[in-house]
C-alpha cells in the first residue's frame, strides 16, 4: 500500500461550507444556461413542451450522482484536490483481496482520463459562449464583431479568468459569492416578471405556449421527456466539483458532501425549476423573430429561431411592464449573465488544475502539472497551461456553430463518463463493509450508473443520426475523446515503463509490495 495516491502540497484550509458550496453553485450556473441553451431547447420539434419536466428528470439522474460523491467525500475526506481521482484508487486499495487491489491504477486512470476530458475542454466552452454573448451585446447597438475579434475576446477572457484562479481559491470564492447573489437575484427579478406578464397580459396574447401553468409542469410525451434530460443534463453538471477542494476544505468530511448536495439543491431544484417555469410559462405568439431573409416565426418557434430568445422575452416583458424600458432590462440581464459565465468558468478552471495536481503528485502526469505558486499556493503553472488550452478551444468554438456544439458534446462524454464511474465505484467500496447501505451504497448508484449511461448514450445515438450540425458536432467530439484517449494511454504506458511500473500487477505482486510496483 506504500504506492498509493497521497493528496501532498501545501494548499491553504480556507474553505467553510459556504466556500465549498458557492464554488459548486458557480459552476452550475442556471443564469448562464437559461440563456445559453433555451434555444436548443426550444428547438426540440414536437418536444418543447416537455422542457421543464424534462429538467425534473435529468434533477433525479443528477441527484442520484450527487448522492454518490457526496458518499464517497464522506467516505476519504482526506482526498485533497483529488477528489474523484482519489476515490477511484482507494476504492480497490481499501478491498482485502490483492485481487481487486490490482486494479487501482487502471481505475484511477480511467477516472483521471474522463475528469480531464470534462474538465479541461469545459472552461474553453465557456470562454468561447463568453466571446460569443459578448458579440451579442454589441450587435444590440449595431456593431458587428468580426471572428478574429471574437477570439481576441475568448483569449483576454481565459487570461482573466486564469489570473483570478492563479490568486487562491480564497479569491475565487468572494468572486462566486458576488456573481451567485448578482444571479439569483437578477433569477428571481426576471421569473416574477414573467409570471406578472403572463397574468395581467398587457400586450393581449391569445395563444400561449401552455395554456395553463399545470401544463408546464405535466408530461405530454415520454420520448419528448428523455429527449430534453439529454439537453438538461448538460446545464446540471458541476455539483461534484466541490470534490477537488477537500485540501482546502476546513472540515472536508463534514463540508464536501453537504457542499455536493447543497450547491445541486439551490441552483438545481430550485433556481432552474423556478425561471424555466417563468420562461416557458410567458411565452407567446408575441414574441416573434425576424429572419435574415424577413421570415417570421412566433411563440416557441421564435424561440427556437433566436440566437438569444431569453434576451428577446426579457426585452419584451420590460417594454410591457417597466415602461418601454426593455432594451435595458435586456443589456442588465445579458451582463448578469456574463458574469455567470466567468463563474463557472472560473470554478471549472480550479477543479480541472486541482485534478491534475493531484495526478501529478502521484507521477501519473507531468511533474510541472504540481508545482505550487510560492504565495498564493495554487497549482499556477497547472492555471497557465489551461488558460492557453482554454484559448484555443474558444477560437475554435467561436468560428461557427457545428464547431462549438462539438466541443461542447466533448467535453459531455467526459462528464457522463465520469459520473458513471463514480456511481459504479461507489458501489465497490461499500459493498462487503460495515457501513453498507442496501439504498445508499447500491440501488442509488446503480440507478445512477444507469442513467448516465443512458444519457450518454442517447446524447451521441441522436446526434449521429439527426443529419446537419449535429452530426458533425457529434462526429468532431467522438474524435476529440479518442484523440485524447489516445494520447493518454500513450502516456500511461510511457510513464509506466519510465517508472517500471505495472499498469495492471499481478495479484502476487502486491502481496506486502506497492500497488502499481514492479
Amino acid at each position: 500500500m506504500a504506492n498509493e495516491t497521497k493528496p501532498t502540497g501545501s494548499m491553504k484550509k480556507t474553505l467553510g461550507l459556504t466556500g465549498v458550496t458557492v464554488n459548486a453553485m458557480a459552476l452550475i450556473a442556471p443564469g448562464a444556461f437559461l440563456w445559453i441553451t433555451f434555444q436548443i431547447q426550444a428547438a426540440n420539434n414536437g418536444g418543447a413542451s416537455d422542457m421543464w419536466t424534462g429538467i425534473v428528470a435529468a434533477l433525479i439522474v443528477a441527484f442520484l450522482t450527487a448522492i454518490a460523491f457526496s458518499e464517497l467525500a464522506r467516505r476519504y475526506p482526506e482526498a485533497g484536490a483529488g477528489g474523484s481521482y482519489y476515490f477511484a484508487e482507494k476504492a480497490f486499495l481499501d478491498r482485502e483481496k490483492p485481487s481487486h487491489q490490482r486494479f487501482a491504477r487502471i481505475a484511477k486512470f480511467l477516472t483521471g482520463w474522463a475528469a480531464h476530458l470534462f474538465y479541461w475542454v469545459y472552461p474553453g466552452v465557456m470562454v468561447a459562449f463568453m466571446a460569443t454573448l459578448v458579440a451579442y451585446i454589441f450587435s444590440q447597438f449595431n456593431v458587428t464583431l468580426s471572428i478574429p475579434e471574437q477570439i481576441l475576446i475568448a483569449c483576454v477572457f481565459s487570461v482573466l479568468v486564469g489570473w483570478i484562479a492563479v490568486r487562491g481559491i480564497t479569491g475565487s470564492t468572494t468572486v462566486s459569492i458576488a456573481i451567485n447573489v448578482v444571479q439569483l437575484v437578477s433569477l428571481v427579478g426576471f421569473s416574477v416578471l414573467a409570471i406578472m406578464f403572463r397574468v395581467q397580459n398587457p400586450l393581449g396574447a391569445t395563444q400561449w405556449a401552455h395554456p395553463a401553468a399545470v401544463s408546464i409542469v405535466w408530461p405530454h410525451s415520454l420520448a419528448a421527456m428523455l429527449f430534453q434530460s439529454t439537453i438538461a443534463i448538460l446545464i446540471l453538471v458541476g455539483f461534484e466539483s466541490s470534490t477537488s477542494l477537500a485540501g482546502e476544505a476546513i472540515n472536508a468530511k463534514r463540508d464536501i458532501p453537504r457542499g455536493v448536495i447543497l450547491s445541486l439543491v439551490i441552483q438545481g431544484l430550485f433556481a432552474y425549476l423556478f425561471e424555466y417555469f417563468a420562461a416557458n410559462y410567458a411565452v407567446s405568439e408575441k414574441l416573434v423573430n425576424v429572419a435574415a431573409d424577413g421570415t417570421k416565426t412566433f411563440g416557441m418557434d421564435a424561440a427556437a429561431a433566436s440566437g438569444a430568445p431569453i434576451g428577446d422575452l426579457t426585452r419584451q416583458i420590460g417594454d410591457a411592464m417597466l415602461g418601454g424600458n426593455g432594451f435595458a432590462l435586456m443589456i442588465i440581464v445579458a451582463i448578469t449573465v456574463g458574469l455567470a459565465v466567468l463563474g463557472t468558468t472560473l470554478a471549472a478552471m480550479n477543479t480541472a488544475v486541482r485534478i491534475s495536481f493531484a495526478m501529478a503528485q502521484d507521477r501519473e502526469m507531468p511533474g510541472v502539472l504540481g508545482a505550487l505558486h510560492g504565495r498564493h499556493a495554487t497549482p499556477h503553472i497547472g492555471v497557465w497551461i489551461l488558460v492557453a488550452v482554454s484559448a484555443v478551444i474558444g477560437s475554435v468554438g467561436v468560428l461557427n456553430i457545428t464547431a462549438l456544439t462539438g466541443i461542447t458534446l466533448a467535453s459531455n462524454i467526459g462528464t457522463f463518463t465520469l459520473y458513471a464511474l463514480i456511481c459504479a465505484l461507489t458501489f465497490v467500496t461499500f459493498v462487503g463493509r460495515n457501513e453498507f447501505h442496501s439504498i445508499k451504497h447500491a440501488a442509488i448508484p446503480m440507478l445512477g450508473l444507469v442513467g448516465n449511461i443512458g444519457m450518454l448514450v442517447a446524447v451521441v445515438v441522436i446526434g449521429l443520426t439527426t443529419p446537419g450540425v449535429s452530426a458533425d458536432a457529434t462526429q468532431m467530439a467522438i474524435w476529440m475523446t479518442v484523440g485524447w484517449g489516445v494520447i493518454s494511454v500513450a502516456y500511461l504506458i510511457w510513464n509506466s515503463r519510465r517508472q517500471e511500473k505495472r499498469i495492471i500487477p499481478a495479484p502476487t505482486m502486491l502481496q506486502g509490495d506497492a500497488v502499481g510496483g514492479k
